[in-house]
């Protein structure tokens, strides 16, 4: 028998995002409502896989990031009431987590300006977590020691927010994080352009991103993608992308960039080069930056001033040819 598997999922329920997913002009429109009864699916299949299997599922609401259920935790409230023609697991998940996101999303109402989802948030909960569970207690009374039985963990991140630049450095961290941790990081993007940083994700911890072109058939991707533990993935063909964005975001504002100067001290991402680094304080030799801004390619811009080296455009003496 195999070891047990621990899934946290990491929803991204941006309300604004989530109505363009619902416009009928799209062509396989998918409404939040519908997407929650497949995922509902895709999780009760998960619990009933191996009865030792574990489940936490984090919501990625704007601003803010919430546990909408835990399965190793006793809910304190939201308990449904008991029936007879449903089995008590799959009927605590359904409405605990329906329960929860309905009173958020009720909570944030109507918005003049969204800010965006806390993703980066969700994925801390999400690793502080798994980390909890599974590492051995220092006691020894709650969680065995025996490695054999601590269960094999994985994130699902569902997404369908663009990216963000400026969780680039936060989200890199925690990718950082769960490669120590072992942990397998999943992606599938519902809606939206692809997302260079997930997809970077996916590829460093050994993880699947997958980008849906049918909507409409959302449980039949999650089942044959995401459904098997990292264990089993070995001997299965598991999807996974042909293509890898490896475009980092500046530090100085933010945007990814297809060419960046890096700081030799830090290691810090520049669009630009730049006389002092900003997260050390490094200072670069004038010959250093000229050379830099010399050999930078020109932008197809019809501004002329915008393809002045950087030296030029500080009045600084420009190498001559």
């Amino acid at each position: 028998m195999g070891k047990a598997s621990h899934l946290s999922v990491i929803l991204d329920l941006s309300p604004t995002q989530w109505h363009l997913s619902a416009q009928a002009t799209n062509p396989h429109p998918l409404s939040i409502e519908t997407f929650l009864s497949q995922l509902l699916a895709f999780l009760n299949a998960h619990i009933a896989s191996k009865h030792e299997n574990t489940l936490a599922v984090f919501g990625a609401f704007p601003g803010k990031s919430v546990m909408l259920y835990s399965s190793t935790e006793t809910p304190a409230e939201d308990v449904p009431s008991q029936d007879a023609n449903s089995y008590p697991p799959f009927k605590i998940v359904d409405s605990m987590m329906l329960q929860r996101i309905t009173r958020e999303l009720d909570v944030i109402g109507v918005l003049e300006e969204e800010p965006p989802c806390a993703l980066v948030g969700a994925f801390t909960k999400a690793l502080c977590y798994i980390n909890r569970i599974t590492r051995p207690s220092p006691s020894g009374t709650t969680i065995a020691e025996d490695p054999a039985v601590l269960p094999d963990p994985r994130i699902l991140v569902l997404s369908v927010s663009p990216d963000l630049s400026s969780s680039y450095i936060p989200i890199m961290n925690s990718i950082f994080s769960a490669q120590k941790l072992k942990v397998t990081i999943d992606v599938c993007k519902i809606y939206g352009p692809d997302t260079v940083f997930l997809q970077q994700a996916a590829h460093l911890t050994n993880g699947s991103y997958i980008y849906l072109e049918r909507r409409d058939a959302l449980l039949q991707y999650l089942i044959m993608s995401f459904l098997s533990p990292p264990s089993v993935r070995k001997v299965l063909a598991v999807p996974k992308q042909d293509k890898i964005d490896f475009r980092a975001a500046c530090f100085c504002h933010k945007n990814i960039v297809d060419i960046g100067f890096v700081c030799s001290v830090c290691l810090s991402i520049f669009c630009q080069p730049v006389p002092v680094c900003s997260t050390c304080r490094t200072k670069f030799p004038i010959k250093t930056l000229q050379r830099l801004s010399a050999a930078r390619p020109i932008p197809l811009l019809t501004n002329p001033r915008s393809s002045l080296p950087l030296a030029s455009v500080n009045n600084a003496t420009p190498r001559l040819p």
